[in-house]
């Protein structure tokens, strides 16, 4: 690929982590398109998806790949690039495991992950962790899944029982929203953060001139940054909503908007 990938890597990436992260998906991108196989990536956050589609959209790679996270909506996800004899991505390297224990909600989303790392995984294994009362669902690399499947028993002090499952029974929590329906000037990140998150515009101006907000995945600074309809706008510790639609204009000039607020 004619281009200075030290350079490219230094203009995309944050900080360091994340410019070894990205380091490595152009490796897996090279491997792929160099040898011909399917390749893919650990499981990657929300913010470690956005750097990569950054890292893409900057090499001018427009396809040849997809995101999987062993169930749609999935918020970690494996990166996966294809061949060009392949269409859809590995489902071997996703396992779903189906934990059961004996009390009702005993056990939490943290405490599963706890657990897990306190058997020696690392983050990028694991995917997503589905809690209900009495079970979880848990996306796993294949890599690690014989090996929890034999050995995890318990969760703290409470024991599991760990089985693997089809992604088919798998069990996704229905997100609950709450709808907000207001009137903005115009699609500022402020004026549309200030509906979805029921607070004054100057609040809203403030978090994002602070760094805590982040506009699908990436930290954005500016108040008079433009919002678009599907955008997910995130306040660090408050949680985060989506622009789900953009309406026509009042008499005045002013725009209905609807926001969703993810509780």
């Amino acid at each position: 690929m004619s281009m200075d990938k030290r350079g490219l890597l230094d203009r995309v990436a944050r900080d360091g982590e994340e410019r070894m992260l990205l380091g490595r998906i152009w490796d897996k991108y090279d491997q792929c398109r160099n040898r011909n196989i399917p390749v893919h990536s650990d499981f990657l956050s929300p913010q470690e998806q956005a750097a990569a589609e950054r890292l893409l959209h900057m090499m001018g790679v427009a396809g040849g790949y997809v995101w999987w996270g062993g169930y749609e909506g999935a918020e970690r996800r494996q990166l996966h690039f294809l061949p060009d004899w392949q269409e859809t991505p590995d489902d071997e390297a996703i396992r779903c495991l189906h934990c059961t224990f004996y009390e009702a909600g005993k056990l939490t989303h943290r405490d599963f992950l706890g657990s897990l790392m306190g058997l020696g995984l690392t983050r990028e294994k694991i995917g997503d962790i589905l809690v209900s009362e009495r079970s979880a669902d848990i996306l796993v690399a294949d890599s690690v899944a014989d090996f929890l499947l034999r050995d995890w028993t318990a969760a703290g002090r409470t024991a599991l029982k760990v089985e693997e499952i089809r992604f088919s029974e798998l069990t996704a929590p229905s997100q609950q929203v709450k709808e907000l329906r207001d009137t903005v000037s115009s699609l500022r990140l402020d004026s549309v953060l200030a509906v979805g998150f029921s607070t004054s515009r100057g609040r809203a101006a403030e978090a994002i001139e602070t760094g805590r907000v982040q506009v699908n995945w990436t930290v954005c600074q500016k108040p008079d940054k433009q919002v678009a309809q599907g955008d997910v706008i995130s306040v660090r510790g408050a949680g985060k909503c989506r622009l789900a639609a953009v309406g026509s204009m009042t008499k005045k000039g002013r725009i209905f908007i609807t926001v969703e607020r993810y509780l």
